[in-house]
């Protein structure tokens, strides 16, 4: 698998961890974990986001000149996901239990849905697309390393 694949693959499933400790730890009512766990969850998902927004996003866009593509789709969505991760920590801050799970519960099918169509469509073409361009991948995102197909 290509290195776009997965380091951003990769970045999904460890903000799905974090949510799913964080929403265990607000089932147990306890609400200092919860709040470190949204904390940390916030945080990392928000880079992810930074990352594709300010670096691979437009770096896609500038190689194949597709610019009201996929791109854009996962713009607006992560615009939906930032709102329903702010009313989870709102939530989180208020402790409310039933807030908390409620909006999680939308929050996390839709971002589930949101990371299929990156992993399954933007991120391959991308690893096509930017092949010659990792560099500047490996330049703009924290930790990204570039690997070649083996």
């Amino acid at each position: 698998m290509s290195s776009i694949q997965n380091f951003f693959g990769e970045q999904h499933r460890s903000c799905d961890e974090l949510f799913e400790k964080m929403e265990a730890a607000v089932s147990r009512d306890d609400w200092q974990q919860a709040g470190s766990l949204y904390q940390h969850l916030s945080d990392d998902t928000l880079q992810h986001f930074a990352n594709e927004e300010q670096a691979l996003f437009p770096l896609f866009e500038e190689k194949t000149g597709m610019r009201q593509g996929p791109t854009q789709v996962m713009r607006s969505e992560h615009a939906e996901l930032r709102e329903l991760l702010q009313r989870i920590g709102d939530a989180v801050q208020r402790h409310d239990r039933g807030e908390v799970l409620g909006t999680s519960e939308t929050f996390f099918l839709f971002l589930q849905q949101h990371n299929v169509k990156e992993e399954q469509v933007l991120y391959p073409m991308a690893d096509q697309a930017l092949q010659d361009s990792l560099q500047e991948l490996v330049d703009r995102v924290p930790g990204f390393r570039a690997t070649t197909r083996g």
